[in-house]
């Protein structure tokens, strides 16, 4: 019995990896350490095994992912397949849709410098940096 247990179960970080949440599972134990990730509602360990049918919200910058464990993998494979692992909820792709307009809208603006600064704009850079110092 403890053999189909196992089987039916990965740990949570491989998951997180395969899944693609997360670039390296080093970057997902991270993640889980510092309580970015909540597992039905309580902070997980990386070591807690997941289940399908497990919720799940992932906080991964400014994206807030909430999503409800469809599959099970502990392979990283296509962006295509993993896609199929986890279902994210209407609402919380929407919050997400419009956090990132928001987020984009807010740089619309910036217009980054088309080369280096020169001799007087570098001291005038670090003039202004020394002004926090005071």
């Amino acid at each position: 019995m403890q053999a189909d247990a196992a089987a039916i179960t990965v740990r949570l970080d491989l998951w997180l990896w395969a899944a693609r949440f997360f670039r390296t599972r080093s970057l997902a134990k991270q993640a889980i350490d510092t309580g970015k990730v909540d597992v039905a509602g309580q902070r997980a360990k990386a070591s807690r095994t997941v289940r399908i049918g497990d919720a799940m919200r992932i906080a991964r910058g400014d994206e807030v992912f909430e999503i409800v464990v469809a599959g099970l993998s502990e392979q990283r494979g296509p962006a295509s397949v993993t896609q199929t692992l986890y279902t994210e909820s209407d609402e919380s792709k929407t919050k997400r849709l419009e956090t990132i307009a928001a987020l984009r809208a807010g740089r619309a603006g910036y217009q980054p410098p088309e080369s280096k600064p020169d001799k007087r704009a570098r001291r005038l850079i670090r003039a202004l940096g020394d002004i926090d110092a005071s």
